[in-house]
């Protein structure tokens, strides 16, 4: 039987092994493609697949395991499982791979793309673009249907020119920069604020008028501090959380 293949990372030393490993392979079960196979190589075999020890793997899996996207069964090997739910509580740990983690696993729509002015409320983030490249994107549960959360990213227009519309469906725009058009992206900062579904929000996610929300921005910055893409994201209150770990090494 042919075993499915995930991704590839390049872990920091800074953060603990097990998390980038568990985020990352999270990331890869959530965006595969329904043809996909089912098993996961052995313990051993993904050890060696993202250089850790099979300790540090066994501790990964757990965690996998534990929020119900795979099981485990002895002698038989390990399988993800496929009506694993979406929208599970996500631990952000600092690494680029849980971003991309938590933006994964879901059916996405593009409902509109072009470029446009900066809007005012990011305009400090583009002080030498006049237009970026703008992308809206709506996110459902891959089982029901049910609208999960809508996203709005602003992307500096040189990038823009390498992104492919197919891959924006398929993948994050996180993992769109990173691995597909190759930027250098040294760091993310998160802020997630509570508010009230505005009516536009309420139309996409099918809630009530000024239910709560979830309003994440995440800004991309490259290793010259310059920021690559501010991705604006309105979360259904009832369906996500977010869980911030502090390292304390």
């Amino acid at each position: 039987m042919t075993s499915f293949a995930p991704d590839s990372i390049v872990l920091n030393r800074k953060l603990p092994l097990w998390y980038q490993v568990s985020q990352s392979l999270r990331a890869s079960i959530l965006g595969r493609s329904p043809q996909d196979p089912l098993r996961l190589p052995t313990e051993e075999q993904l050890a060696g697949h993202y250089g850790v020890s099979v300790l540090t793997m066994r501790q990964a899996l757990k965690e996998l395991e534990d929020e119900g996207l795979i099981t485990r069964h002895r002698r038989r090997g390990t399988f993800i499982e496929p009506d694993a739910r979406r929208g599970a509580p996500v631990r952000l740990l600092g690494s680029v791979d849980a971003i991309v983690a938590q933006q994964s696993g879901m059916t996405t729509e593009l409902l509109e793309h072009g470029p446009a002015p900066v809007p005012a409320d990011i305009a400090e983030y583009f002080p030498d673009v006049p237009r970026v490249a703008a992308y809206h994107r709506l996110r459902s549960d891959e089982k029901t249907g049910e609208p999960t959360n809508h996203a709005r990213n602003y992307v500096r227009p040189e990038l823009a020119a390498r992104i492919d519309l197919d891959d924006l469906v398929r993948w994050p725009m996180t993992k769109v920069l990173r691995d597909v058009v190759q930027a250098d992206i040294s760091r993310i900062t998160d802020t997630v604020e509570a508010r009230l579904a505005d009516p536009e929000t309420a139309r996409l996610l099918q809630v009530p008028l000024l239910s709560p929300i979830l309003h994440y921005t995440g800004i991309t910055y490259d290793t010259d501090g310059r920021p690559l893409d501010v991705a604006v994201i309105n979360y259904r209150g009832d369906r996500f959380s977010f869980t911030v770990t502090l390292d304390a090494t």
